[in-house]
């Protein structure tokens, strides 16, 4: 379909936002940024509505898993510009728009932080409901099995030699969406946006004060 659609992914310290117009682009930006992402998105999100024009349909924001921080700025950024322009945003895993070529189906491996790693696959720009988070000892079994893994992680999990880098591409998650019917946009306009949570949120208490 000939949608406007506006893509931005935060989910790792590589920033990337992108506008197609059916199968043209018509922006592309990416940058770096450690731990600034709500310092340095503003200006090309700018910049991207500007290309957009007014005939903006939709947002699509790359939901991790990755940084929270990351995908909460997007998350924000992307519904104040749908409420203000009056159009729908949605969420897509980021682990399915690498921007390296990729084959159609493929693993991947990340950190899930507290000693665990999170294993997962990627089928025709889904991600397959089976992510797994396993220990150490396991992923390293199951990425031992001849197959090319991916890694989203800046730094190569487990120090494995065998994994190919990539970084989440908005413009691939833009194509993505552009791909769908109509049917399916709108059951993912039904579906809540929000950050791709590997586990439950891991608070402090804080300790009781002795007299």
């Amino acid at each position: 379909m000939n949608r406007t659609l506006l893509a931005l992914d935060l989910s790792t310290a590589h920033g990337s936002i992108a506008v197609v117009r059916g199968a043209d682009v018509l922006f592309q930006s990416s940058f770096q940024s450690e731990r600034s992402h709500n310092a340095q998105v503003f200006a090309p999100l700018r910049d991207a509505l500007a290309a957009a024009g007014d005939g903006l349909t939709g947002i699509v924001i790359g939901n991790g898993p990755g940084s929270y921080t990351g995908v909460r700025i997007a998350i924000a950024a992307a519904q104040g510009v749908a409420l203000s322009r009056n159009v729908w945003c949605v969420g897509w895993s980021s682990l399915t728009a690498p921007d390296i070529e990729a084959p159609d189906s493929y693993p991947i491996i990340g950190d899930a932080r507290r000693q665990s790693f999170y294993l997962a696959r990627v089928a025709n720009g889904r991600l397959l409901p089976d992510l797994e988070t396993v220990s150490a000892e396991i992923a390293r079994e199951r990425t031992a099995d001849g197959q090319t893994w991916l890694t989203f992680d800046a730094k190569p999990p487990l120090e494995l030699s065998h994994l190919r880098s990539a970084k989440p591409s908005a413009l691939h998650l833009a194509q993505i969406i552009q791909s769908l019917n109509a049917s399916e946009v709108d059951a993912l306009m039904q579906q809540p946006l929000i950050p791709h949570y590997l586990a439950e949120a891991f608070i402090t208490m804080p300790k009781k004060r002795v007299n």
